[in-house]
């Protein structure tokens, strides 16, 4: 069983980045909402547990220690960007592991063609940085920077589907990195049979012949038939 700890970026007292009618702490909640609902909702073989259930005030040492003891097999922390550019980015530490950048090369592919559905995005890299979420937890972890809160990105920050398919997408490449198996589809139920036969009539006619003759014809084609 595959353990995936998500980690909703700042929070409580802490927006994060703020522009446009926007925080930072609210569009991270709602990526990652549609990312457990995704996972849910198509795979199995997993537990899952994110870093607040609601809009709670974590350090980033919490954020870390969490995942650490309950000893998470992924760790990914979903950001928004600042600074007047646009585009998605994604980060490891410098001193990463293969496995982290096996993911970060998985969750940029996914993340990226998601929104390009939605417009010509900006591809700014897989980059390195020493980030605390990404220095002290154990296991393979990436930190997503998912557009410019104050740049004219924010038209796609304020779109409802935009943030439900980059949540997706997010769940979508921890599912490939993990090997997850997906979930069967149901299959459409049989209704019970309620005891009664029914027959068709394929033809009447005055001459024997021809009624002869369409019974051979459906014989051939593997239909029983019967004159009356």
């Amino acid at each position: 069983m595959k353990k995936i700890f998500l980690d909703k970026g700042h929070g409580g007292s802490d927006p994060g980045a703020v522009a446009n009618g926007l925080q930072e702490k609210v569009l991270t909640h709602k990526i990652i909402e549609y990312a457990v609902d995704y996972l849910f909702a198509n795979y199995t073989g997993f537990e899952l547990r994110v870093s607040r259930a609601g809009d709670q005030t974590l350090t980033l040492s919490q954020r870390a220690d969490m995942a650490n003891k309950w000893g998470a097999d992924v760790f990914v922390s979903v950001h928004i960007n600042a600074g007047k550019g646009t585009g998605f980015e994604i980060y490891v530490h410098p001193n990463a592991s293969p496995q982290s950048v096996a993911l970060q090369n998985v969750l940029h592919d996914e993340i990226l063609a998601a929104m390009r559905q939605f417009g010509n995005i900006t591809d700014r890299g897989k980059k390195r940085a020493n980030y605390a979420v990404l220095r002290e937890t154990k296991m393979p972890a990436v930190l997503t920077e998912n557009l410019f809160i104050d740049s004219n990105d924010a038209k796609y920050l304020k779109n409802e589907a935009f943030l439900k398919a980059v949540g997706e997408a997010h769940a979508r490449g921890i599912a490939k990195f993990l090997g997850l198996p997906k979930k069967a589809k149901p299959q459409p139920q049989q209704k019970a049979s309620d005891g009664k036969l029914y027959r068709v009539q394929v033809g009447a006619f005055s001459d024997r012949k021809n009624a002869e003759r369409l019974a051979e014809e459906l014989k051939k084609k593997g239909y029983p038939a019967i004159i009356v």
